[in-house]
């Protein structure tokens, strides 16, 4: 879908749509946005995008009103994306691997394996990251505002335990409609089976694939323990929540507004941080006392087999934007 042409964005935008939006005329109704996610209602993302709301529509002073749809309430997470971009939904958490189908350029930061650490992570994408990435998401329709959390992203299944990339081999496993990850996947062996995430849970139960990969808080708060045997830590993809205006929607805010999103999207991206990194030790001990089967398997030898899977990506992402992202890992690391 086109941008409308009278979309506009910066101050000067904002401030030619506080003069002639209603919502924001003193006694006025208030203007009524949408924010939807993918997250459970218990995972972190809706706890942070609870206080987020709250306090954007407590420093706003009632001139907003905004509702949380969590859960895939308003479609898939690419339905979502989909949804933002045309301002269908205001606010939103798409990962990169949603916005990779607008600019495949974000596709680089799911490189497998890239990073070594939650801290080397926010080092790059709060940097670097989306100084590079944010412009290229507002020219399809999305103004970035704060980089949230999801998580690095492991491996269920209910055959054996992963000790070893061999252990992958012949495994069907579901993974989300990204390249980066299915490549990941694939490299080790295993055969990807695309599942869409609401019925995932079902679909593990039914047996129609082995097993899956997500995130330990996802894991865990989706209960997939109850159809799951194995849990093997191979941290082979991070993923990030991004916090997400449409273009649509954003220039409806007031430069006060505006400035008060901001603020709020760091605050609830750090609230947000700190309950995934706190949390996760936790949730894999109670994941382990429900009768899963952990392992944490030394990562060399996966890391060694993804050589077909970087070429992949940096084929879908273009080998300037893989280059150019794996340069400022590299400098994080200096």
């Amino acid at each position: 879908m086109k941008r409308r042409a009278f979309v506009q964005t910066g101050a000067a935008a904002a401030a030619s749509a506080a003069v002639s939006i209603p919502n924001v005329a003193r006694g006025a109704a208030p203007l009524t946005m949408k924010f939807a996610h993918f997250a459970a209602v218990d995972h972190p993302a809706n706890v942070a995008a609870k206080q987020f709301v709250e306090r954007v529509e407590a420093r706003t002073k009632g001139a907003l009103a905004i509702t949380i749809y969590p859960n895939n309430q308003l479609g898939d997470p690419a339905q979502q994306a989909a949804q933002i971009k045309a301002g269908v939904i205001d606010i939103g958490l798409p990962t990169e691997g949603q916005l990779d189908k607008y600019d495949k350029a974000f596709a680089a930061v799911e490189l497998p394996f890239v990073f070594e650490s939650r801290a080397q992570v926010f080092k790059v994408l709060d940097g670097p990251g989306i100084a590079w990435l944010a412009p290229l998401a507002e020219k399809q329709g999305f103004i970035t505002l704060h980089n949230w959390d999801y998580g690095f992203r492991n491996v269920t299944n209910n055959v054996r335990p992963i000790n070893a990339p061999d252990d992958m081999k012949g495994l069907k496993i579901r993974t989300p409609p990204e390249i980066q990850i299915e490549a990941a996947m694939e490299a080790l062996g295993a055969v990807v089976t695309p599942i869409s995430f609401a019925e995932l849970y079902l679909a593990l139960s039914q047996h129609v694939v082995d097993g899956e990969e997500n995130p330990v808080a996802v894991i865990y708060f989706n209960k997939y323990n109850e159809v799951q045997k194995h849990l093997a830590l191979t941290r082979h993809v991070y993923n990030n929540m991004i916090l997400t205006v449409s273009a649509a929607s954003w220039p409806k805010l007031t430069p006060a507004q505006q400035a008060i999103f901001r603020e709020e999207a760091a605050a609830a991206g750090e609230l947000m941080r700190k309950l995934v990194g706190d949390q996760e030790k936790d949730q894999i001990a109670k994941l382990q006392a429900a009768g899963m089967q952990v392992t944490a398997p030394d990562l060399g030898p996966f890391r060694a087999k993804m050589a077909p899977a970087y070429k992949r990506v940096s084929d879908y992402a273009g080998a300037d934007a893989v280059a150019k992202f794996l340069a400022m890992v590299k400098s994080t690391k200096a």
